[in-house]
């Protein structure tokens, strides 16, 4: 027992969130969305970034068992630790931290609720305007919103034919968005 707590399986574990997240970022910091794609490059457009990224990571898993399961939940512990690590370097006091975190995990959830809908009934136009909605609030119309939609739509599909073992051994592979 004190072998799995303290040894080889718990670095494994890190080893296994440390390279599934880096995976995740790299993913929600292609250039293409920002430069191409008009997404902010500011803190709050990298979080949006981050966050549709995690959402897919969790559509992913959602409903798996076990192994997956975990590595879900140690995912998305992982992405608020990391958000909260965000908010202090921006110079967030400790005081105003909790506040500001509650903020972003219910925006986070509001988020994943709209897109998760739009990807269950296949409404890209729905999934578009959501994303408009979230990513660029004060834009008016976004016309790169459909490309984002549609890089959605197909990381979502690449996502499910991805092994679960794959996955929960440390491999996901997100598609690269292509300037259009």
């Amino acid at each position: 027992m004190f072998q799995r707590l303290f040894g080889r399986e718990r670095y494994a574990n890190r080893a296994i969130t440390d390279a599934l997240y880096a995976q995740i970022v790299a993913a929600a910091r292609q250039t293409v969305f920002y430069s191409d794609w008009n997404v902010p490059d500011t803190p709050l457009g990298r979080f949006e970034m981050l966050s549709l990224h995690m959402f897919l990571f969790q559509h992913r898993l959602r409903g798996e068992e076990g192994a997956a399961a975990e590595v879900a939940q140690v995912l998305i512990d992982e992405f608020f630790l990391d958000v909260e690590h965000s908010l202090r370097e921006l110079g967030i006091s400790d005081v105003g931290v909790p506040k500001r975190m509650k903020k972003l995990a219910k925006m986070f959830y509001g988020r994943t609720a709209a897109y998760d809908d739009a990807l269950r009934e296949d409404d890209r136009a729905a999934l578009a305007a959501a994303l408009a909605r979230n990513v660029r609030p004060e834009a008016g119309a976004w016309p790169e919103a459909p490309l984002l939609a549609n890089y959605v739509c197909e990381a979502s599909r690449e996502l499910a034919g991805q092994k679960s073992e794959s996955i929960t051994a440390g491999k996901v592979a997100f598609p690269a968005a292509a300037a259009e």
